[in-house]
């Protein structure tokens, strides 16, 4: 298995420091990892910035873990859908500039205009279409699990399922688990044939009565972003199970906590580093 960090562990630097892709595939070279995470959220003129971005990851000896897009196939309109479709294409396109096999995808957004089951077969509809334009590029389109369609492990298989590709499959993030009320290890356990690409993260339970911001649980319990290791989460489990299934691929560190990113990405990269050896 290897390592990897996401950009969007360093988002609160997008935000206050300006961060650009360039600085960030510097900073991940300093830190020891294998491979970068990015986001299609951070670009800030794509066609001239990727080639400049292989050119700096082949001098830091970098791979790209996954392409990561922001797409929601819940909407109202055929045209909006369509659009989103496209969006997943395109991201498809970029992958493979980025030399990646993996596109992070999300499956879709609450909308209160539709109900669950409509949602869900909009979703369904649409990774169909887009599934035909992955498989002809040889991309993988990973769901990952995350929100109210595609939260809990069950929802992320039936998608899969009901899909029947080969190159749909699965983000196993191991901390949105959490947040849907369900416990990761039996998550990870459930969906560990279809992952293709690891979110390393965890989650702290700060307990329902905890009053400064967290993630909310839907349950009410309320959850910090911590360093992996240090959390909610069995990582131990996590790499366990994924090797059980041959898993060799992308662990990607994405740390979501209030204190310092940098401090907390690379001590989350520590931490599953001392986890790899005994592992593997």
């Amino acid at each position: 298995m290897k390592t990897s960090v996401s950009m969007y562990s360093l988002h609160k630097y997008t935000v206050t420091e300006n961060l650009d892709v360039f600085g960030f595939i510097d900073y991940a070279a300093s830190i020891g990892v294998d491979g970068v995470e990015l986001l299609d959220i951070y670009w800030k003129d794509e066609e001239n910035e990727i080639p400049q971005v292989n050119l700096l990851l082949a001098e830091r000896k970098l791979k790209v873990s996954a392409y990561d897009i922001t797409n929601n196939f819940v909407k109202t309109s055929e045209l909006e859908r369509t659009q989103e479709i496209e969006k997943v294409q395109k991201g498809v396109d970029i992958a493979k500039k980025l030399h990646t096999k993996v596109v992070r995808i999300f499956s879709g957004d609450v909308n209160e205009n539709v109900d669950f089951e409509q949602g869900k077969q909009w979703i369904i509809e649409c990774l169909k279409e887009s599934a035909v334009y992955a498989e002809e590029h040889g991309i993988i389109l990973a769901i990952e699990n995350h929100g109210y369609f595609a939260g809990r492990s069950d929802q992320v298989i039936e998608l899969i399922e009901a899909v029947g590709s080969p190159n749909v499959r699965s983000t196993l993030d191991t901390g949105n688990f959490l947040l849907v009320d369900e416990d990761p290890s039996h998550a990870v356990t459930a969906v560990k044939k279809y992952v293709k690409h690891v979110h390393f993260k965890d989650f702290k339970n700060m307990g329902k009565d905890y009053e400064g911001p967290a993630f909310k649980s839907l349950s009410g319990e309320k959850f910090l972003g911590t360093v992996a290791g240090e959390g909610s989460v069995n990582l131990q489990h996590v790499i366990s199970e994924l090797k059980e299934v041959g898993y060799n691929g992308w662990l990607s560190v994405e740390f979501e906590g209030t204190g310092d990113p940098k401090v907390g990405a690379e001590k989350s990269i520590s931490n599953l580093k001392k986890l790899l050896p005994t592992s593997v």
